[in-house]
């Protein structure tokens, strides 16, 4: 049976630790595929008209195809260039919800996350969306630094 294991990614250098530390662990098990997972943070409570509704369809679009170009493809690309299975998406939503959902669909054994360096002390220790997905997911998280 194939080990699955999520993958977040979050555009910076982060991300490429936590890609790097999955691959490691890809590697270590064997018999396992990567989901790689980027989350454009969205959220759908904004009233709008019509007109402006349309627009953020056609923008939103547009940003899943640009953060499947640049920062999933390339990540996928190069796992399986070291021989590693790995799929990519692109969803739109809660980081923290977006990947434990992704984990439950999948079937996942761990999910994988970079802890956040922006932001005030609480946030350059985790980061608001991994100490949530550390409080709340339902397999294990592993949060690289």
């Amino acid at each position: 049976m194939t080990t699955k294991l999520v993958v977040g990614l979050d555009g910076h250098g982060t991300g490429d630790r936590a890609v790097a530390h999955a691959k490691k662990l890809a590697e270590l098990i064997g018999d396992c595929e990567l989901v790689v997972v980027y989350v454009v943070e969205w959220s759908p409570y904004s009233f709008q008209t019509a007109e402006e509704n349309a627009q953020r369809h056609k923008r939103r679009e547009e940003e899943i195809s640009t953060a499947m170009s640049r920062v999933v493809d390339p990540a996928v690309k190069s796992l399986h260039e070291a021989g590693i299975k790995a799929t990519g998406r692109v969803r739109h939503g809660d980081v923290a919800s977006i990947l434990m959902d992704i984990s439950q669909e999948e079937g996942a054994a761990q999910i994988i996350v970079s802890r956040s360096s922006e932001g005030g002390f609480a946030k350059r220790l985790f980061g608001s969306a991994t100490s949530n997905l550390v409080m709340h997911a339902k397999v294990p998280v592993t949060v690289v630094s």
